[in-house]
């Protein structure tokens, strides 16, 4: 992607957004909060500097809630995600419907044929997802399946024989650019963006999420009190069923955490792949077109 270099290519660099030209970063998400709590930064910065950001939910999150039922809880994850992408910025959003949690029951060809369409629909420069070799912490199928899924559509989405059917809907095959790659724990860092500037708007966007956030904050209370812990803060927020307070302290700890390893306010982490990871093919037999 377009950014300027800060920091060494020895390691991890620090980068800044640069004008983004109306080009496309598609993001293929699992739950309306993943974009927000683990890119939400980034994304602002994204659509700050002029790039069009377009965001695949994978699944309606219709059991991510505490004392609603299932319709009630869709109708408030629905409008809640509409409501923090709106504060990041991001320009469309794309729904696909699986349900929550039950990704790994699905075929993983199924939903790769899914996202090979929207890239091929999108054309995006950038496609943002999970990092499938995370290293550490990911406990979570839904974001496993679509890691995998959309890791296979970055490569099948430019194959002509992949869903000729594609065509008849006048679609043509597409090889995205970059590849940038998020999570719990990111296998290999490469580029690190600061969120400095964007940070706040993180903390709103994750506070918008108030469905998702309350049932977070009463999974937390579950585990707490099996292991004979009490926290008030969290009794607190799911009482009166206004999370901010701890959220503003969880997401701002957390990205000033990372911004700390790197000499900056706040920041988040990534795996960037360029060219397929044959960005010295580029520089040995390439001409820029512009």
């Amino acid at each position: 992607m377009a950014l300027a270099t800060i920091g060494s290519m020895a390691g991890p660099v620090l980068r800044s957004i640069e004008s983004g030209d109306q080009r496309v970063v598609l993001v293929v998400t699992a739950h309306a909060d993943d974009m927000t709590l683990f890119l939400g930064g980034t994304v602002a910065a994204w659509a700050a500097a002029g790039w069009k950001v377009v965001v695949i939910r994978v699944t309606d999150d219709r059991w991510d809630s505490v004392g609603l039922d299932q319709h009630d809880t869709i109708v408030a994850n629905e409008r809640e995600f509409r409501e923090a992408a709106a504060i990041l910025g991001v320009s469309q959003i794309v729904g696909l419907g699986y349900a929550t949690d039950m990704l790994g029951d699905c075929s993983e060809v199924e939903l790769r044929e899914r996202i090979i369409r929207e890239v091929r629909t999108h054309r995006p420069y950038a496609l943002v997802t999970f990092d499938p070799y995370a290293a550490y912490g990911e406990d979570n199928q839904d974001h496993v399946l679509v890691a995998a899924a959309t890791d296979e559509a970055f490569w099948t989405s430019q194959f002509d024989l992949h869903h000729p059917e594609h065509v008849a809907d006048g679609l043509a095959p597409h090889g995205c650019f970059e590849r940038w790659y998020f999570g719990r724990e990111v296998q290999l860092v490469t580029d690190v963006i600061d969120i400095t500037d964007t940070l706040d708007s993180k903390i709103e966007a994750a506070c918008a999420h108030r469905t998702m956030m309350l049932n977070f904050l009463n999974q937390l209370r579950l585990q707490a009190r099996t292991g004979g812990w009490q926290v008030d803060a969290i009794d607190h927020a799911l009482t009166s069923g206004d999370p901010s307070a701890v959220l503003q302290q969880l997401v701002r700890a957390g990205s000033e955490r990372v911004g700390a390893r790197y000499g900056v306010a706040a920041a988040e982490e990534f795996r960037v792949v360029r060219f397929g990871g044959m960005s010295a093919l580029l520089d040995l037999m390439g001409t820029p077109l512009s």
